[in-house]
């Protein structure tokens, strides 16, 4: 029988400390999660200085705690996979560090791991995945297409040019006066709203790119000229109509380049893979799709965690990358490093 794969995950990519321990790649032994939003409300964002200081308080802790739980030792671990990067360059150095010292005082090797890479592996932790596939990655700072032909290769076939999603609903949310992070609220308002206002849908013919500037220009600018005008907007359809122009374009795409790469899988991956609009019309969308299956993983695996970096990182071990103590962290890492 061939032996289990333990492999401990650290993420601390930007405001969230977190370390898991993931079996064989899909089996969660433990997820622990040190959030900060509240640290973080008051300033209507994340402010990069502070969260360094909350992981450098909490990742001793959170390590323990997940070691714990899982109720393993050091010993029983095959590696460790570290978000070596996207992400603010100071948070990063913390888990990376972490991750070293770890490496260097139980000789336990170190494999770094893209956070979208992670993402996308956070389906596996609740579903199979199989090729040929496409994941549609949408967060706060991306908003890409993937096609993965097979386990560790990326493909990006589509990518934002600007604004992503993500960093869309927080504007528009700022815009609304909704407290911070947006994105949940302007979600939970569109549901009790209708899109009646009219806004733009940037198609970018030709391409599977994204852009959510204009649109977000729109939305400050139609509540500008409603407030100079003296009429009152319903928030409620603002959020609709805004939240339905980026559903639109999201979905659109991602069937029609399932439907080009002849897909067997569609994946939704990144923190904005909560939105319960985004979630019921994709599920819409694929249920005229039959023949491709699509994986939405749950509102826990949508967030920033560590057990998805554990996921992605037990297919790259078993594929034989390894990283030195030299290991940095890359705020503009490139998901191509994997293939």
């Amino acid at each position: 029988m061939t032996k289990d794969k333990l492999i401990l995950g650290i993420e601390t990519s930007c405001d969230e400390t977190a370390v898991s321990v993931v079996k064989n790649g899909s089996e969660i032994l433990s997820n622990i999660v040190a959030s900060q939003i509240e640290s973080h409300k008051r300033f209507g964002g994340v402010v990069p200085e502070i969260a360094s200081r909350h992981h450098v308080e909490q990742i001793t802790l959170v390590i323990e705690e997940a070691i714990a739980r899982a109720n393993v030792g050091y010993e029983d671990l095959d590696a460790i996979a570290v978000t070596e990067g996207p992400g603010l360059v100071g948070a990063l150095l913390i888990g990376v560090n972490a991750a070293k010292a770890i490496s260097f005082a139980h000789d336990i090797p170190i494999v770094g791991v893209h956070h979208i890479a992670g993402h996308i592996y956070a389906n596996q932790l609740v579903d199979k995945l199989e090729f040929p596939l496409l994941s549609l990655v949408v967060s706060g700072g991306h908003t890409e297409l993937v096609y993965m032909k097979e386990h560790g290769h990326f493909e990006v076939i589509g990518e934002t040019r600007d604004d992503a999603a993500g960093e869309a609903y927080d504007k528009v949310a700022r815009t609304l006066n909704l407290p911070y992070p947006g994105g949940p609220h302007i979600d939970l308002l569109a549901q009790n709203g209708n899109p009646t206002i009219k806004l733009p849908r940037a198609w970018i013919e030709g391409t599977y790119d994204f852009s959510f500037s204009g649109l977000k220009s729109a939305v400050i600018n139609t509540v500008h000229n409603a407030e100079q005008r003296g009429e009152t907007i319903k928030p409620e359809d603002l959020a609709a109509s805004f939240q339905a122009s980026v559903v639109d374009v999201l979905v659109s795409k991602t069937v029609q380049a399932a439907k080009e790469f002849e897909v067997k899988q569609v994946l939704l991956a990144g923190g904005v893979a909560a939105n319960k609009g985004l979630r019921n019309t994709l599920e819409q969308a694929f249920q005229t799709l039959p023949e491709i299956k699509l994986s939405i993983p749950p509102l826990s695996l949508c967030t920033d965690n560590a057990a998805m970096i554990a996921a992605a990182g037990t297919v790259f071990y078993q594929k034989g990358q390894r990283a030195a103590l030299n290991l940095n962290g890359n705020p503009s890492l490139d998901i191509t490093i994997h293939n």
